[in-house]
């Protein structure tokens, strides 16, 4: 059902593109990034660049859980396009997080000021955690230090609070998700010895 190439599914005005061009340009390794280096040896992890643009996706598009990101990753044609069809698992997401928080901090905050500075989403709002920014200027155009300052201040305390909401988000996702195996897995068992014990009926009856 898909075509043969996605290219033609991701029109030239689509903000992932925007989110494409943004990741090649960072240093990741100067960012604080790990693994930007391959090992020599083992299976070669995912690269970086990659889970940072899906998570700049779901940063962008309010997806805060990493099961969601991997689903949307799998049906997603867009984001599918954006990791070169790409398919990590929800733990793989999570975990990059954590160990580059910081980095993806720095990400977030960087792409905040690039959205404010060219205009990127006019006539749109960036949201972060309920803080919104405003992506075109008024009156406003002439930022004294102090008020840059305070702004900053802002964007870095709503991205803190955004990343600590990832983390909920992952742990409450991880216990509903076992609860609904662990039901699930009730059910087929109960299915199972249903239709074994209809069966025995049937034999004893000699209709089978």
């Amino acid at each position: 059902m898909f075509p043969e190439r996605l290219e033609d599914c991701v029109g030239e005005d689509n903000p992932v593109r925007v989110i494409d061009a943004f990741v090649a340009q960072l240093e990741l390794r100067k960012l604080g990034f790990a693994a930007v280096d391959p090992k020599a040896t083992g299976r070669p992890a995912y690269h970086p660049a990659v889970l940072l643009k899906r998570y700049i996706y779901g940063y962008v598009n309010r997806i805060q859980s990493s099961r969601r990101l991997e689903r949307e990753c799998q049906r997603n044609v867009k984001l599918m396009w954006l990791t070169e069809r790409l398919t990590p698992d929800f733990k793989t997401i999570a975990d990059f997080r954590k160990d580059n928080g910081a980095a993806i901090g720095k990400v977030c905050r960087e792409l905040v000021l690039l959205c404010r500075r060219f205009g990127l989403f006019s006539e749109a709002m960036i949201a972060i955690d309920g803080s919104k920014f405003k992506a075109v200027n008024n009156r406003d155009k002439n930022f004294t230090p102090a008020k840059m300052k305070r702004r900053m201040e802002q964007i870095e305390k709503s991205i803190d609070r955004y990343l600590g909401q990832l983390d909920s988000a992952d742990r409450e996702a991880s216990t509903v998700a076992e609860a609904k195996t662990s039901r699930l897995k009730d059910k087929i068992a109960a299915l199972k010895d249903g239709v074994c014990q209809h069966s025995c009926r049937l034999n004893l009856c000699g209709l089978v």
